[in-house]
């Protein structure tokens, strides 16, 4: 052992106590004794004879808990940094050279890049040590850093390269990757994205199967995995490539022709910018060159425009709202007021004006950039020699705050030890003392900003958002519209037609239930678009197209949603010629025998039916047809999607018949499929259940309920006729018979025979002399065991509601023996038999369609089973709007009346007899509707 453990524990804690973090130094100095080389010089020696000091290792260990345990897991890297020619002066690439290839040669995967993932832990280590002790300036931190980044990118895409060519072949154009910001400049930090451009010669194809664009796009993605994948040895740098042509939705890499097409069309101020600090470090010189030269028109134009100052002092005063934050502009040094950013914007304003006559100014470097402009007199020496300061001093600033654990932060802490800590590390006597120097820093770079560029930009004349819960929240959508909510890339084009776009938009959102809302899915539905100059301009040109798209967003967060995964739909469903046309069962499955499906693969089945319901809803929000029509469309998508999926595998012997509203064939949104099966292949039965309701990335097909066959969910879910027949005739409830009245059979080989039962057990069951009483006892029994508490809100068992309605027309059929299973039409026939005159025919048909109208709207929102208003007064009020009212009790007064028209008929039809008439004299009061009521009241509520 190199020390006696006593002596050793007792130097740990003396060296830790004295330094600026105590606990850090010492857990690190600790590990380091215990994972000490017993062959090495020893530890303590080590420490004190450090070339560059004890102070400069203590420092290190104190300030960045990442460099610390870069030493504890590998002592060897502390026993290379005592080497006087690693530490004491900057590396040459002659030792770089010969380290890595040594480091590549030990790695057993290469594509994992261990030994290069260890060289740069171990570099960036020696780099942060070398600027703690203060021996390294500024210019020579940020290049050997940019360095760092320059060796990496060129060993990832040497080895990729020759990884692709080795598989595809090799193109006949070359390859060029420019860097961008920072990295571009040579003015890297311990913590900088390194932001990239991926360009190629020429386009053509290297094999008939890929392109030239393909194989460097393969190229691109490979190169971006290897930075972007975690691994054990350490991280590589955090490739940025957004600043690329388009932003994120653009392809990764570009001919140089495409550039020079997108930025001579698109290319905006803040790429200006960008380029300024463009520099090839990979691939083919020749060709970043050409790059470089090609673009030197667009990026120092001769003249500038008027508004060039403002687009930047707009840029500025946007990253300072919407990504610092007021309570951050003080502490953010790098992009707060008067920070980092500021100082560049500075420069490259004066870059930008000046630059094509002082080719001096074509600068990526900010630091020579600034020294350029000084020499030219384009600032005045006090002004250069205040940004230079201020510069330096913001940098090492940062260059701290990242040492720690080399993530991505600028901001000073407002905690007192870290920043305690921070103050005494720059060699501050007080946290006081460093704060108010970093104020006087950034105080003297604001008023040169507000000289050249601005702090005060123009604003555009601002909507009226009252209309919003959150207008704060939507101002920044509509910022986000016009500009892009991240990147500020959209082209100026773009812009103009979102001008245009705007008015309408602001003139439509005011009409929807919910606006917030509507504008946030209008904003995720831009931004799933892609290209949204050709939205925008697709929009100007059709406002209808625009107003079924607002509606839509406010009618149904289902539909919303489906157009945000796939906005393709929204131009292939409203371009149909037969989208103005109803669509019947038999097209529906003349559709789905097109795609495809089979029984191992129902997906086309299962994206039809989505795109059908989508269809459906931007049929019914444009009002294109009747509620009941939609039902009847509904049913029929049903049903064909029903048949469809039954004959894959085909299942002959297996009989279908509907019940319920798709019997009825007047099915709503969100509603499953009441079935029963007949014959006697369970098999076929429970493939079917399955099919329809398996779950994949589709969706499903249409949930199947069966649980109105004989005995319920306990009884076998087929059965053959004689058992339905013995059924019917001796166990069958009342409401089971009286649920025969919707039976319609689908397919099968038994559906004639069944029906032909079924009508026989009917009509037994319509000459029970109780049949009435029956019925309404039923109807009690549902709305004690299924209404949510509130009468007035249940629409659908509340009195008077929909299942009133249907039941007081089922029961006045089976007691006349119509067989009718839509009840629309039901009622028609019970009005030519004179059970209902027309006054009464007519007004129950209008109370009930209000009705259903209600449970559509309600459903249609998220296809989903509800029949219930909402309690909550502004879902109540959404509700209301969606339907087409001003407000809620404007609502109220036709939901009473429709209520309160079929209850009353309901009473004079079904309570004949005087023993009846006397249970009921006196109805409950839930079975009042009148606005002075208590259910009224906690409707309201």
């Amino acid at each position: 052992m190199f020390c006696a453990m006593d002596a050793c524990a007792r130097w740990i804690r003396q060296e830790s106590a004295t330094s600026l973090n105590p606990s850090q130094v010492e857990s690190s100095l600790v590990q380091l004794s215990e994972q000490w080389p017993a062959s090495a010089q020893p530890l303590l020696e080590v420490v004190e004879q450090f070339p560059l000091g004890k102070a400069a290792l203590l420092h290190l260990l104190a300030v960045s808990s990442i460099c610390a345990t870069r030493l504890t897991r590998n002592p060897e890297t502390l026993l290379w940094l005592c080497q006087p020619e690693v530490c004491l002066a900057p590396r040459g690439p002659a030792e770089t050279r010969a380290e890595l290839h040594a480091l590549a040669a030990a790695s057993e995967d290469s594509t994992k890049f261990a030994g290069l993932r260890f060289w740069k832990g171990r570099e960036m280590t020696r780099v942060a040590l070398r600027e703690l002790a203060g021996i390294a300036p500024l210019e020579e931190t940020t290049g050997e850093l940019s360095h760092i980044a320059e060796i990496c990118i060129r060993r990832v895409f040497e080895h990729w390269d020759a990884a692709l060519r080795q598989r595809h072949g090799s193109p006949k154009a070359d390859f060029a990757i420019l860097a961008l910001g920072k990295l571009g400049g040579g003015e890297l930090n311990h913590s900088s994205d390194v932001d990239l451009l991926f360009l190629y010669s020429e386009e053509g194809q290297l094999a008939p199967h890929i392109s030239y664009h393909e194989f460097f796009n393969r190229l691109g993605n490979k190169i971006l995995e290897t930075f972007s994948t975690p691994d054990p040895a350490g991280s590589l740098f955090r490739v940025d490539l957004r600043l690329r042509p388009e932003g994120s939705p653009g392809p990764l890499a570009r001919s140089l022709e495409s550039m020079e097409n997108y930025y001579s069309g698109f290319g905006e101020t803040w790429e200006r910018l960008a380029l300024i600090k463009a520099r090839g470090i990979a691939g083919s010189r020749e060709l970043a060159y050409d790059f470089l030269r090609q673009h030197q028109p667009f990026v120092y134009p001769k003249i500038t425009t008027p508004d060039l100052l403002d687009e930047i002092a707009h840029i500025k005063h946007r990253i300072e709202r919407d990504i610092v934050g007021r309570e951050k502009l003080g502490r953010d040094v790098k992009l707060g007021r008067g920070g980092i950013r500021d100082i560049e914007f500075i420069v490259q304003t004066l870059q930008l004006i000046h630059g094509t006559r002082h080719p001096f100014l074509q600068e990526p470097s900010m630091l020579k950039a600034l020294r350029a402009l000084r020499e030219l007199d384009l600032l005045a020496p006090d002004e250069v020699l205040a940004l230079d300061n201020a510069y330096r001093f913001l940098r090492r600033v940062e260059h701290r705050l990242q040492i720690e654990g080399e993530q991505q932060t600028h901001t000073v802490p407002d905690e007192p030890e870290a920043l305690r800590r921070l103050a005494l590390s720059l060699r501050f006597s007080s946290p006081g003392e460093f704060t108010a120097t970093l104020h006087a820093r950034m105080e003297t770079v604001r008023p040169i900003f507000q000289r050249i560029i601005s702090d005060t930009p123009a604003e555009s004349a601002k909507p009226n958002l009252e209309i919003f819960n959150d207008p704060q929240r939507a101002e920044k959508a509509l910022r986000d519209l016009e500009r892009g909510p991240t990147s500020f890339h959209v082209a100026p084009r773009t812009r103009q037609i979102f001008h245009k776009l705007r008015p309408a938009l602001l003139d439509w959102l005011p009409k929807a239930a919910d606006p917030d809302s509507t504008l946030n899915q209008f904003v995720r539905f831009v931004e799933a678009y892609g290209l949204r100059s050709l939205l925008f301009e697709l929009l100007v040109t059709n406002p209808k197209l625009l107003e079924l798209l607002v509606k839509t967003f406010d009618a149904s967060r289902f539909a919303g949603d489906l157009l945000i995964r796939r906005p393709q739909l929204l131009e292939d469903i409203t371009r149909d010629p037969t989208f103005d046309e109803p669509r019947s069962m038999a097209e529906n499955l003349r559709r789905l025998d097109t795609f495809g499906a089979n029984a191992n693969n129902l997906d086309p089945v299962r994206a039809y039916r989505q795109r059908q319901l989508l269809r459906l809803i931007l049929r019914d929000v444009l009002g294109l047809g009747s509620p009941s029509i939609t039902f009847a469309e509904l049913s029929d998508l049903a049903e064909a999607c029903l048949v469809f999926t039954q004959k894959l595998p085909a299942s002959d012997q297996l009989t279908v018949i509907a019940l319920g509203k798709f019997g009825g064939g007047e099915l709503s949104y969100g509603a499953d499929l009441d079935v029963l099966f007949v014959g006697d292949d369970s098999r076929a039965a429970q493939n079917l259940v399955g099919a329809m309701a398996q779950r994949t990335a589709e969706k499903n097909i249409w949930p199947v309920d069966a649980r109105l066959r004989p005995e319920g969910e306990k009884g076998p879910l087929v059965c053959s006729l004689e058992t339905y027949e013995w059924y019917y005739a001796n166990r069958a409830q009342p409401w089971e018979l009286q649920a025969l009245t919707r039976a319609r059979p689908i397919s099968g080989p038994l559906q004639d025979e069944f029906m032909t039962l079924v009508k026989r057990a009917w009509r037994q069951a319509s000459k029970a002399a109780d049949l009435i009483e029956r019925i309404d006892k039923m109807l009690e029994r549902i709305r004690r065991e299924r209404g949510s508490g509130s009468d007035f809100l249940d629409l659908k068992t509340g009195a008077g509601g929909i299942i009133e309605a249907e039941f007081l027309v089922q029961a006045l059929q089976m007691r006349a023996e119509i067989w009718e299973p839509n009840w629309e039409r039901a009622a028609d026939r019970l009005r030519g038999r004179k059970l209902f005159n027309d006054a009464e025919a007519g007004r129950l048909k209008q109370s009930y369609g209000f009705l259903r109208q209600c449970e559509s709207v309600l459903r249609r929102y998220e296809n989903k089973a509800v029949s219930t208003l909402p309690n909550d007064p502004n879902e109540q009020r959404k509700f209301a709007v969606r339907l087409g009212y001003r407000e809620f009790n404007e609502f109220r007064r036709d939901y009473v009346e429709a209520r309160d028209a079929i209850h009353a008929l309901y009473n004079r039809r079904m309570r004949k007899s005087e023993a009846a008439s006397a249970r009921r004299a006196s109805p409950p009061p839930s079975r009042s509707f009148g606005v002075t009521g208590s259910e009224a009241a906690t409707g309201a509520s």
